[in-house]
């Protein structure tokens, strides 16, 4: 029989690496060369500055909102955008763009030919060009999204990571190198030095970081001492460090007689004092440069005498970051990383080229009009045609065309692709009479790592939580990827964890970072269109800290990546462990969260149809979205799940699972053995809407009721978002959004919610048909405790719950 994996998997890729198929070697660089380059970025300088001009100045702006724009922080790289998408860059080659830097990568799109001439005016717009480069929103190719300062550096890094894997497991993949380009200040993101300091990242010969050394922030100069300690500290951790420090001209000047003099000058200085020297007229720099602490001022003034006065600040900011030869340079030079990742500190000046350049507050500043024709008539840009790429035949357009090809060659390997119609509604997983959903997560695991099908995709991962969150089942029968072969120490055959450590493993552990931890399960999720090749990522958390990880968790979603993670154990039914680790918001988090689905299963076989469909959702490329399943380790009685499967049938049932929920109870099969009436000659009716491990709560809460007359519906919320989502649907389409919950009939009857989390979340509900509703659930700090005196405590008990519904009754 034919494998399901040969038709789940639809091979479409030639299996050549990008390095097979073009060379490495970049282009002779000549000194005409250069000088086309130099053109170029001039061309992206002046595009780029434009664009932001035009966005702020030119369109019309009706509601007067600030636009803003960067034009200085888009100078300070343009340098380093034209060495790598004209000269170095190759197929595969993936780049995260400086936030800042937008407007410099989108006018370098535009000069490759991927980026249409009418964008070029939609910037900040609706519809438009992003304020910071979007995976999913901007209309050329974006490999990273960007925004969120220091997650732009860390996400290639992760990439690259998920390169390894996948080319260790599958053999080939369609991607290369990875670049992130960085403001220095992003480096002081925590994040940042998080994913530096975790051991997976060890060994990443493909990663290249790229530092914006333009020493000024939002607010400030950055001290000097700062470069010297990033540069030890990426050492220490086993990063190849480079610099582009010095621009050629300033080299040659080093050379000569007094040149050792100059550069101790230069180099002892502070960041201020330096930025403050170049933006002086010559006459004024030249005794300034020359006066120096150490006394070597004759010295100086020898090195510097043949520079003009008009030529002496050019020379003296010909900082190797605006230098081609010398970015040129560096970049090859970073591929003799020999198996460690690269740094490479290029230093720069904030709005390099423009008037503005190395002002301390030319964050946020923007050229006038006045100033920008000055620029446009010394790039000597012809009026009307400031939009222009350049003329067919020139030298310029044709190394566009050549990088554009370069970089897009026709024979380049699409990549796998996975069919989400071929993956089983189930798999028959045993379940006991009594089960958490965290132990069902763990159970169905281990059944996926006896199906090759399906094994060969998943790849789990987690902050140092694994034996705890249920992982070690699946370590145990899959091992822990890394990228060479380790031995096992540890010989005892009761261990519950056997750490076997190799390039066949398919759990990939990290420190305790949360943010490491779903950065990596973002470039997992986006593995298929970064590398060629889908994985189905899960990855498991504790559900409180599913918020130290919330920056990351949201730029994954927001970038289009499919991964599914648990967050487990949650809310206060974690008694003893106290309100540290009690989650309490993280069901708002998954009901608030855009293009995120988010479960909260109380039943192991709910579990399994929605991992299930989970993964079926991170096979879909174009619409799956990433999942999340908030369960609990509370063991449950299975049997009232069992009934529901007898009333309703299994595909029913399964289908109203995915919808988002379903009458775990329902009155009418389950009536109250002596029902009280209402003076119309309907019966007492309640709604007890509850989500996952609070849910036998509800269904006793229920059975005290029934015997007192009342007639119960319990409705089982395993998502709802989903339903949310569904009834805000319905606003603009004719239909019924929760029928199969809530009957005509019974649509004035009173709700009560109970969520093992804020109340709020739930409390909607009674809005969808305007039921009165009472909302319960923790909307304080929890703290140590046995289950039943904190859920007495937070009126989420039986009782509680069953006093709320007569309450409830009684205002109907």
């Amino acid at each position: 029989m034919k494998r399901l994996s040969d038709r789940i998997l639809k091979n479409t890729m030639m299996h050549v690496a990008p390095e097979q198929y073009v060379s490495a070697a970049s282009p002779v660089l000549t000194d005409e060369r250069l000088a086309v380059l130099d053109s170029i970025q001039r061309r992206v300088l002046w595009l780029a500055t434009l664009m932001i001009h035009h966005a702020n100045h030119i369109r019309p702006n009706a509601d007067g909102t600030k636009i803003g724009g960067h034009q200085a922080s888009s100078a300070s790289l343009v340098t380093t955008l034209t060495a790598l998408y004209f000269h170095v860059l190759r197929p595969g080659d993936r780049v995260s763009i400086k936030p800042h830097a937008s407007p410099a990568f989108h006018a370098v799109q535009y000069l490759l030919g991927r980026l249409p001439r009418e964008y070029l005016t939609t910037l900040r717009t609706y519809g438009g060009l992003q304020a910071y480069p979007s995976r999913t929103k901007d209309p050329d190719d974006v490999d990273f999204s960007t925004g969120s300062v220091g997650l732009g550096a860390v996400a290639p890094a992760f990439a690259a990571l998920a390169h390894r894997y996948a080319k260790a497991h599958f053999g080939s993949v369609t991607s290369r190198r990875f670049f992130a380009l960085v403001g220095d200040a992003e480096l002081d993101e925590g994040n940042v030095w998080e994913a530096v300091l975790d051991e997976a990242m060890e060994g990443l010969e493909n990663l290249i970081w790229i530092v914006d050394l333009n020493r000024q922030s939002l607010d400030r100069v950055v001290p000097g001492i700062r470069a010297a300690r990033l540069k030890r500290l990426f050492a220490e951790n086993g990063w190849q460090v480079l610099e582009a420090k010095y621009g050629r001209r300033l080299q040659a000047l080093f050379r000569r007689e007094g040149g050792e003099a100059l550069r101790r000058r230069i180099d002892d200085m502070s960041n201020e004092e330096y930025q403050a020297l170049i933006r002086l007229p010559g006459h004024e720099l030249r005794p300034r440069l020359c006066d120096d602490p150490a006394g070597a001022g004759t010295q100086i003034a020898a090195a510097i005498a043949a520079i003009s006065d008009d030529e002496l600040p050019a020379v003296l900011s010909n900082l190797g970051g605006h230098d081609l030869a010398e970015m040129i340079d560096v970049l090859n030079a970073a591929d003799t990383s020999a198996g460690r990742p690269t740094i490479i500190f290029a230093y720069t000046i904030k709005g390099w080229g423009l008037p503005i350049a190395g002002h301390p507050l030319n964050h946020s500043m923007l050229l006038s009009a006045e100033q920008v024709e000055t620029l446009r008539a010394s790039y000597g840009i012809a009026p009307g045609a400031e939009w222009d790429a350049f003329a067919p035949g020139t030298p310029e357009a044709e190394l566009c065309r050549e990088a554009a090809a370069r970089l897009r060659p026709a024979d380049a390997p699409p990549g796998e692709t996975c069919d989400p119609a071929l993956v089983p509604d189930e798999v028959g997983l045993a379940v006991p009479e009594t089960s958490s959903t965290q132990d069902a997560f763990g159970r169905l695991l281990v059944r996926l790592a006896d199906m090759p099908d399906l094994r060969e995709r998943i790849v789990t991962t987690s902050p140092d939580v694994s034996v705890s969150t249920n992982l070690a089942g699946w370590i145990n029968k899959t091992g822990v990827f890394t990228p060479v072969e380790h031995p096992d120490y540890e010989t005892e055959s009761y261990r519950l964890l056997r750490w076997k450590r190799g390039p066949g493993g398919r759990h990939i552990e990290l420190g305790i970072s949360e943010m490491n931890l779903f950065m990596l399960l973002s470039m997992l999720g986006l593995s298929a269109e970064l590398c060629g090749q889908p994985l189905i990522p899960i990855g498991t958390v504790y559900d409180p800290f599913v918020c130290r990880g919330l920056d990351a968790l949201i730029y994954g979603v927001y970038s289009g990546a499919k991964f599914i993670f648990a967050g487990t154990p949650s809310g206060i039914t974690l008694a003893p462990e106290g309100g540290a680790h009690q989650s309490t918001i993280t069901p708002s988090i998954g009901a608030e969260l855009p293009k995120l689905r988010a479960y909260e299963p109380c039943y192991a076989q709910e579990v399994e149809w929605l991992m299930l469909a989970a993964i079926r959702e991170c096979c879909d490329r174009d619409h799956g979205r990433p999942t999340y399943l908030r369960l609990s380790t509370r063991p449950v009685d299975q049997a009232p799940f069992s009934r529901a499967v007898q009333r309703m049938g299994k595909n029913e049932l399964r289908r109203q699972i995915l919808a988002g929920g379903y009458r775990l109870r329902d009155w009418r099969s389950d009536p109250p053995a002596q029902p009280a009436y209402r003076d119309d000659g309907r019966p007492y009716l309640v709604h007890l809407a509850a989500a996952g491990a609070i849910v036998p709560e509800a269904l006793a809460a229920a059975e005290y009721l029934g015997r007192e007359g009342v007639a119960v519906n319990v409705l089982n919320l395993v998502s709802p978002k989903q339903l949310f989502e569904r009834w805000q649907a319905m606003h603009h389409t004719a239909g019924d959004p929760l029928e199969w919950l809530v009957r005509p009939d019974e649509r004035d009857a009173p709700i009560v919610t109970i969520q093992d989390g804020a109340s709020h979340s739930l409390a909607w509900l009674g809005g969808v048909y305007g039921a009165p509703v009472t909302a319960l659930g923790v909307d304080d700090f929890g703290q140590s405790g046995g289950r039943v005196d904190l859920y007495r405590h937070f009126g989420i008990d039986p009782l509680s719950i069953a006093e709320m519904a007569f309450r409830a009754l009684d205002r109907s």
